[in-house]
């Protein structure tokens, strides 16, 4: 039988178990540009007992930030700053694949520099308030990209993929989830776009193929992961057809041979059982577990065959040597949901402030 414990080969990597670090926002690029700084490498190379690490949602352009102080992979400086905390991961043995995020409608102008504001498939604002440095603010009306931008978009990710190999990340994620704009993309609320960008299913889910697609292609397909979440209502999502919108994306990128496919889970195990079929490569499930954050019982996911890796978020900060305590079976230190938002499915609410 087969354990979370287990190594497993990754896009050619020999991974030392199959529990992965989740991506959790974290806010603590206080650096000049939205740059990584040394608290951010402690706090990674503390945890590099995952098999896997994924870092944060790192934008991939200016305009994809949607949070203060979260880091970015579109300059010199950040790719600099981002090579120490690969640097200390790997001097403890760890693997790290960069999570790529833009956030679409979800930010605020003032997160931006002067004159720029949220873009998105259509000119629909979220319901809802985002952190800023001045306190919670009511989301804007985003401003629609045209197909020339969706194509710089597109570009933006493939080069931020190539800035994350050259700041020394075994990998890049890119995030298709909780709202954010390939999300946007994909729902039904949030792209109202009648040209080759919206209206049926191939149109929808045309944008997130055209990024993995684009991202594959920069820095090869077994060092890129994509992560989603059907039906995941967060950041004021709707999705009536998840199921057929879903397994449409994933048919079309099955071919390209990705490192990993990661579902963040929603209340529909079916669905996770379809996608897990329909997905031919390796499956990483970050279960559904609201109100709970995920915690030991989840190793039996692998060990009965849902998934190839299982995730951990909160679990993860409030105990950062998690594998040898799960290994253990125990004890665990209890998580903060002060400390954290966007992990664990807490999301389906609203997420608490930010003050880690």
């Amino acid at each position: 039988m087969t354990t979370a414990f287990d190594p497993i080969v990754l896009g050619g990597m020999r991974l030392a178990n199959r529990l992965v670090m989740a991506p959790m926002t974290r806010s603590r690029a206080f650096g000049v540009g939205a740059e990584p700084t040394e608290s951010m490498a402690a706090y990674y190379a503390q945890r590099a007992g995952a098999g896997l690490i994924v870092t944060e949602g790192v934008q991939p352009s200016v305009v994809g930030q949607g949070y203060p102080d979260t880091p970015g992979l579109h300059s010199a400086g950040q790719v600099r700053a981002w090579r120490g905390v690969t640097d200390a991961v790997h001097r403890e043995g760890g693997v790290i694949f960069a999570q790529l995020m833009h956030t679409g409608r979800i930010g605020h102008p003032s997160l931006l520099p002067e004159g720029v504001v949220p873009v998105a498939p259509s000119a629909v604002a979220a319901q809802g308030r985002v952190f800023t440095h001045e306190g919670p603010k009511e989301y804007v009306t985003p401003r629609e990209l045209g197909g020339a931008e969706i194509g710089r978009t597109v570009a933006d990710f493939a080069d931020a993929a190539r800035n994350a190999v050259e700041a020394g990340f075994d990998g890049v994620e890119i995030h298709g989830a909780n709202g954010y704009l390939l999300h946007q993309f994909l729902a039904d609320n949030t792209n109202l776009r009648t040209d080759g960008w919206g209206g049926g299913v191939e149109g929808r889910i045309r944008f997130a193929a055209e990024v993995v697609e684009a991202v594959a292609g920069a820095v090869g397909a077994h060092r890129v992961g994509l992560r989603i979440s059907p039906g995941n209502r967060y950041n004021d999502i709707v999705e009536d057809r998840p199921a057929e919108v879903y397994t449409a994306l994933l048919e079309r990128i099955t071919g390209l041979d990705l490192a990993y496919l990661h579902l963040m889970e929603g209340p529909d195990r079916e669905l996770t059982s379809r996608l897990r079929t329909v997905w031919p490569g390796t499956f990483v499930l970050n279960p559904f577990t609201h109100p709970e954050v995920t915690g030991p019982e989840a190793l039996g996911l692998v060990e009965d065959g849902s998934a190839d890796m299982v995730a951990f978020g909160a679990l993860f900060l409030a105990n950062p040597d998690l594998p040898r305590r799960l290994a253990a079976g125990g004890p665990f230190n209890t998580p903060d949901p002060a400390t954290f938002y966007g992990g664990d499915h807490r999301g389906y609410t609203d997420y608490p402030t930010l003050t880690a």
